[in-house]
């Protein structure tokens, strides 16, 4: 990695903690908030490519686990780690990673418009929507001991508020590319 690697994914663990400053909204049917990391995450993988989105979230982890208040409703710490949404905080690394995979692979930078947009978008949604919510449903269901039936009918509240974070992050990929590519060009 070089410095400019650095820099962008540091910028990008800045902009998932800014995110979090938004206070999160709790459904109170499933112990999991609605909050706006996850658009960060999205961003991230859609904007940075694989590698250097799945490094955002991975730094803004490590932060939560040294103790720094860097999620929203202002948690951090190592019992973050014990509670049940720790599934979709974990799952932001892989979720990073898919998106910027599938970002690299179908979002090309001679594409037109309306196609690339596209590809952010479902990049956004596979990644940062199906990927995530395999952890965290999974998580909850097993680790927190809500039952699988339970924990995946309870975040199908969240899939609306989601496909629509995939949509502004797809557009904000389409304009990232077109004012100042950062997708890792392969061969």
């Amino acid at each position: 990695m070089n410095t400019r690697d650095l820099v962008l994914v540091s910028l990008f663990a800045a902009i998932i903690v800014a995110l979090g400053l938004i206070p999160p909204i709790t459904l109170g049917f499933i112990p999991v908030p609605i909050t706006l990391q996850s658009l960060g995450v999205m961003l991230a993988g859609v904007i940075l490519g694989a590698k250097r989105g799945a490094l955002a979230p991975l730094l803004v982890i490590l932060l939560v686990a040294i103790g720094l208040p860097v999620l929203s409703g202002g948690r951090g710490g190592l019992a973050v780690f014990a509670g049940p949404t720790v599934g979709f905080l974990i799952g932001w690394v892989p979720a990073a990673y898919v998106t910027g995979l599938i970002a690299e692979r179908f979002a090309r930078p001679a594409m037109a418009a309306l196609p690339q947009t596209l590809g952010f978008f479902a990049a956004a949604a596979i990644g940062g929507v199906v990927v995530l919510y395999l952890f965290g449903i999974g998580y909850l269901a097993f680790g927190a001991g809500l039952g699988l039936e339970k924990a995946f009918l309870g975040s199908m509240a969240f899939i609306p508020g989601d496909l629509l974070k995939a949509a502004v992050a797809g557009f904000a990929g389409r304009a990232v590319m077109v004012g100042y590519p950062l997708l890792p060009q392969r061969a």
